[in-house]
Order: structure tokens, then sequence, then C-alpha cells
């Protein structure tokens, strides 16, 4: 879910290629490649964040059981939201992709270029209708939600307002990812628009608070293990991927920004997934999104990946569960205009980069 980052390619899974069980496959059927080549692949591009370099996160163990359950081996491409989109507008003449994996507004960007095909997943009714398109574009799969991180051996406690990070000591100790390129830089924009009510009265906190800053970041990742060193003392996120850093990075923590005399917000960020158009392996792409969304994967997306369940009807009660339930006690949720965002993302970072000077 970062930004611009070098693309890590994997073969999530390359065993158990024998069909044990096979999913029963919806809506439609095969593509020419499927039918034809009958290749036992299909290829997810995604916002990074649910895989994890220890071999033990939410894709990870759900890519291998759809293997071990379909003999459909998982290829995954990795990078940032708006990375991957671009990536795939560039293949348009020759898709390699099936599945597409973003943070909005990348995964809304991506169907207003034409790269998605319509398909509603079985279990995608049990998902609410503001984590979904209307007409089966795109379903979310994980939720997951905005939020910074902070170095708690540092700091003694979590800052409260956005405001504080004006402080001196935050200088050069402060980073955030780059909007227009990362998904959860991005959401640094939409934030500060609806704490700061607009888009302008934004810009000029952004502008003040560029004298903190770094510099600008082409991955979201990256800045949870240079907080936990000290490097910095807090950077943005989002709830799922840092909760999952911090079991291997004690000194990480989790807040969200208010406005100065107002409660701390935040608002959903799920990963969102999509069919692609003219997708070299359609009826593979439908038998993996079918299975992201089943009972058994939605179980798993709060103990094994640190997420939210994107099923309503699904609630575990693993020791995560619990704790990201705790974490989020409190804090108002908004929800964005995610057309009007769609709509005028490039204007809005235009306007971040004439105030910030990047």
């Amino acid at each position: 879910m970062t930004g611009k980052r070098l693309l890590r390619i994997a073969t999530v899974v390359t065993g158990g290629l024998a069909l044990a069980s096979s999913l029963t496959a919806c809506g439609g059927g095969s593509s020419a490649a499927d039918s034809k080549g009958g290749e036992k692949i299909v290829t997810v591009y995604s916002a990074d964040g649910l895989k994890s370099e220890k071999g033990d996160g939410w894709y990870d163990k759900v890519f291998a059981d759809f293997t071990k359950k379909t003999g459909i081996e998982v290829k995954y491409v990795e990078g940032g939201s708006g990375e991957m989109v671009q990536r795939a507008v560039r293949e348009k003449t020759n898709t390699q992709a099936d599945v597409l994996i973003t943070l909005p507004p990348f995964i809304q960007q991506a169907d207003g270029k034409g790269l998605l095909q319509s398909y509603r997943p079985q279990g995608s009714d049990k998902v609410n209708g503001a984590d979904k398109a209307p007409d089966g574009k795109w379903t979310s799969v994980v939720n997951n939600y905005f939020g910074f991180v902070y170095n708690k051996k540092e700091l003694t406690e979590a800052p409260k307002t956005w405001e504080e990070l004006l402080d001196a000591k935050y200088k050069g100790k402060l980073q955030y990812s780059t909007p227009g390129v990362a998904g959860d830089g991005t959401a640094v924009l939409i934030k500060a628009m609806h704490d700061f009510g607009g888009n302008e009265p934004a810009m000029e906190f952004l502008k003040k608070l560029q004298a903190n800053n770094v510099g600008p970041s082409s991955s979201t990742s990256k800045l949870a293990p240079k907080t936990d060193k000290g490097e910095l003392l807090v950077a943005n996120g989002d709830v799922q991927m840092n909760f999952a850093q911090s079991k291997s990075m004690p000194n990480l923590g989790i807040w969200f920004p208010a406005k100065e005399g107002g409660k701390p917000t935040s608002f959903a960020l799920p990963y969102a997934a999509g069919l692609v158009d003219k997708a070299p392996h359609t009826e593979n792409g439908r038998k993996l999104l079918d299975f992201l969304l089943s009972e058994e994967a939605q179980q798993q997306v709060s103990g094994v990946g640190g997420g939210f369940p994107a099923r309503t009807d699904v609630k575990p009660t693993d020791a995560n569960a619990v704790a990201l339930t705790q974490l989020m006690t409190g804090v108002e949720i908004f929800e964005p205009n995610w057309g009007d965002i769609d709509k005028n993302l490039t204007g809005y970072v235009d306007a971040w980069k004439s105030a910030t000077g990047s």
C-alpha cells in the first residue's frame, strides 16, 4: 500500500499443483487462456501490506490455502496503489494481471481507466455497500483504517493533534509518504482536508508542516521501521499494516491525529479487489476473488493479517481482533466522498505540491 518502490515479483506458491478439490467458479465462462491453455495460474497486482517478508502474512496464508484447494498457482506483483494502476494501464494492450487490489481512490481510478470488469464474488453480498462498487467492478476484501505511527520509546505518549507536529522537536523526525503515488500518502491529504475543513486550510497546514518533514517517501511501509529505530518520531501509515509490523517492532505505536480542540478521526482505507478486464486467466481470477471473501479466509484477516474482515457477518474473536477493537475505540470514523476525490485527485495533489514545494 505504499508508493513507488522496486517491484517485488513473487511466486507465492509453487507446490501442490495436483488438484485436491476444486472451487466452483461463478459468473461466466472461462477466458481463452483458461480454456485453451489450461494454465493453472492467477496473477495478482496488489498494494503492499498484506504479504509479510517472513512469509506469515494474510496473503501468504490464503494464497497457499487457495493453491492447495484448487491447484492454481498465485503469481504476485507488489507495489504502491498508484504504481500498480499505472502498470496495468501500460499493459492494456497485453494484459498480464488477472486481479488488481489497491486502496481507494486508486481502485476507483482503475475503474475509470477501464481496467476492471464486473464480477460479484461469492460472499460480496455480506460486504457493506460503501465498501464495494454498485456495478460489481470492485469489492473490498480486507477492511482497514488510516493512521499514524510514533516511537513509543522516544515519546512518552503519542501526539494528540496535528498542531503538535509543528513543534521543533519533530524537525527532521517526521515523514509521510508521497500523495498521488502512495495510497497512505494520498490519505494524508484526505484526512487533513476533512479535519481542517477544506482544501485550502489543509494545504496551509501542510505548508507549515513541511518545515519538519524529512521529504518525499515513495514507500509507506518503509517508514515504520525507521520510526521503530528512532530515525523518525512520527510517520503516516495504516492500522492493518502497522499493527502487523508492530509484532516485530516493539517501539511502534499507532495513533490518530485530531485538529486542536477536536476528536481523533480516521476513515476506512480498505484493500479493494477487482477482476481485470481481458484478464489472461479470468476464470482463475474469479475463483481467487471467491476464496478471498470466503468465511475461511475472512476469519483469518485479524489473526493472521492484523486487519478487519470485509464481510460484516464474519466476526473473529482472536486476540488481534480484540486489540484492534480497543485501538479504534474513541476514534471518529468519517466517510470520504470518493467520487469527488477520484474526480479531483490530480488537482488536490497539485495543490499539495505547490504548498510544500515538492
